[in-house]
């Protein structure tokens, strides 16, 4: 840990992995730090979830992923990406997570962990965003059956669920659950769910709303969470929703600890940090955006398909210096 690194890289989703792949190929010495394990934030997603994306819009390092559909399923990408680790052998941290990360001189940084220290001359910020969920900040978010995250339908069988939230996450949980047994009400802000819904999911809950299997309030928002019901105000009207489970899925954004550990200039609304669209480098020279942190709160410009190549631009830029 006394030597000095070319690169430090935060997160190890598939677009951390990607570049340090490309470090790994330039020969570079370079660590990945991860909170989690590899890809934790796919690890976190529902357990039947299957990508939007066919396979080899996921891929990095020019390794094909193999699948058995025409769209790679969450079990697929988790199994691909830790054999990409293990055969390329990459130097990847797991549940190493970063606490401090401070400029000591200009292209000199240091990253502390529960392990010790590590330093290097640049530092790129794959961290992402799923461990950021967007707070509503009403009275009962915190209650413990709230959550800001789906898994699975089978413990709601035949059970009160209300899910909050009009695009996909929202809409794949709520149709997850229906056909798992639940009794579902879906809350939604907007007079309509998002128009980024995926093609094949649109036609199915809005049939399922025709249908009553899911019952919609749009135009509402939320009130309070109780113990026993989600209390809500639609257009004017107060209405109780009975709920043994509350799904707040109104989506997350970037952290910006290390934005201001470092220096980063960031817009306070958007969380958009400041950077070169070119190299992905921030104001501070040596420090890199890589993956969906590049968008702040704007998480639908980024996705894995173009993340991923992401480090193609900055290592170049690390290597020419």
């Amino acid at each position: 840990m006394d030597e000095t690194l070319d690169l430090i890289i935060i997160g190890a989703g598939p677009t951390g992995l990607a570049t340090a792949i490309d470090a790994h190929r330039r020969g570079m010495k370079y660590v990945v730090l991860e909170k989690g394990c590899i890809t934790n934030s796919i690890y976190h997603f529902p357990s039947q979830m299957v990508f939007f994306t066919t396979p080899e819009l996921l891929e990095i390092g020019g390794v094909p992923l193999v699948s058995e559909r025409e769209k790679p399923t969450r079990n697929e990408a988790l199994k691909y990406y830790r054999k990409i680790v293990g055969a390329l052998k990459l130097n990847v941290h797991q549940y190493e997570e970063v606490q401090n990360l401070e400029s000591t001189a200009p292209h000199r940084f240091r990253a502390t962990t529960p392990a010790g220290s590590y330093s290097a001359a640049n530092v790129v910020l794959a961290i992402g965003y799923y461990d950021n969920p967007n707070i509503l900040g009403i009275p009962g978010e915190d209650l413990p059956h709230v959550s800001h995250y789906y898994t699975e339908p089978y413990a709601f069988y035949d059970r009160d669920v209300v899910v909050v939230g009009g695009k996909n996450s929202a809409a794949e949980a709520a149709l997850d659950q229906v056909r798992g047994g639940t009794r579902v009400s879906l809350v939604h802000r907007g007079s309509e769910m998002g128009s980024t819904l995926k093609y094949w999911v649109r036609p199915d809950i809005e049939n399922r709303f025709k249908a009553g299997e899911i019952k919609p309030f749009l135009n509402s928002r939320i009130v309070k969470i109780t113990k026993t019901a989600v209390e809500i105000d639609q257009l004017g009207m107060a209405h109780s929703l009975p709920a043994k489970q509350v799904f707040l899925l109104t989506g997350y954004h970037t952290s910006t600890k290390f934005f201001r550990q470092l220096g980063v200039q960031f817009n306070s609304e958007t969380l958009r940090p400041a950077h070169n669209t070119e190299t992905f480098e921030t104001n501070v020279q040596g420090v890199y955006l890589a993956g969906s942190v590049v968008g702040g709160r704007m998480n639908a410009e980024v996705f894995i398909e173009n993340g991923r190549l992401h480090g193609e631009a900055i290592i170049p830029a690390i290597a020419g210096q």
